[in-house]
C-alpha cells in the first residue's frame, strides 16, 4: 500500500452533504491541537496535505482524502473552550450523522495527548467508538516532549486511566522523530486490507 499516493477529495460540514462510501474509511479523531494534522501527514509522508491550523477549533469540516485503495477521513477537532454551544452541537450532529451512516468504516485513529491523561471529551468519544463496536487504536501523540522516565511513567498511568480498554491497541507517536509511524501504517493497511476482502 502507497501512503504517498494521497490527495485531497472532500470536505462536509453537514452529514446530509457526504457522498456515499465507496472506499473503506480510516477515520482519524481527536481533540484539538492534539497533533491530528502532523500525524496524518507524516503518515503520508507531506508537509502539508492536513493543514495545520494556528486557531484551535478551526477544521469544522469532515474533509476526505484519497490515500491509495482507502479514504482517510479527517474529524473536526473537539474540545475546545472558545467554540460556541451552536458550533459544539453542530459538531455533535456531524459526528452522529456521520457515524450512523452505513459507511465501508475500517477502523478509527483516536488520538490522546500522551503528555497528560485522557480528556472528559476524550473519554467520551472513546466511549461512544466502543459502545457502537467500531474499531479503533489510540495514538499517542507528543512523545518527544517527555523523557524516558516520564514516557514509562505515562504508559503505566494511562492503563489505570484506560481501565476497561485493555484490548485497544495503543501506539505512542512522535510527528519529530516519526516513532510510531510504521507500526500505525502496518495496522491501517491490516484494517484496510480486511475490508476489501469483505
Amino acid at each position: 500500500m502507497n501512503f504517498n499516493n494521497a490527495e485531497f477529495e472532500f470536505a462536509f460540514g453537514a452529514a446530509s452533504q457526504l457522498k456515499p462510501s465507496t472506499l473503506p474509511e480510516v477515520i482519524f479523531s481527536g481533540r484539538s491541537n492534539v497533533g491530528k494534522s502532523s500525524l496524518i501527514n507524516k503518515l503520508v509522508n507531506r508537509k502539508a496535505l492536513a493543514r495545520v491550523s494556528a486557531t484551535p477549533g478551526k477544521t469544522a469540516t469532515i474533509n476526505f482524502f484519497k490515500v491509495d485503495s482507502f479514504h482517510l477521513v479527517d474529524l473536526p477537532g473537539y474540545g475546545y473552550a472558545k467554540v460556541s454551544k451552536a458550533e459544539k452541537d453542530r459538531w455533535a450532529k456531524l459526528m452522529e450523522g456521520y457515524f450512523n451512516q452505513d459507511r465501508r468504516f475500517a477502523l478509527v485513529v483516536q488520538i490522546v495527548d500522551m503528555r497528560h491523561a485522557p480528556s472528559k471529551d476524550d473519554m467520551n468519544m472513546i466511549e461512544y467508538l466502543h459502545s457502537i463496536g467500531m474499531p479503533f487504536i489510540i495514538v499517542l501523540t507528543k512523545k518527544d516532549k517527555l523523557k524516558k522516565t516520564q514516557q514509562l511513567r505515562r504508559m503505566e498511568e494511562l492503563e489505570t486511566e484506560l481501565a476497561g480498554y485493555e484490548d485497544v491497541p495503543k501506539f505512542p507517536f512522535s510527528a519529530v522523530t516519526g516513532e510510531g509511524v510504521e507500526e500505525i501504517r502496518a495496522y491501517i493497511e491490516q484494517c484496510v486490507n480486511a475490508e476489501l476482502s469483505e
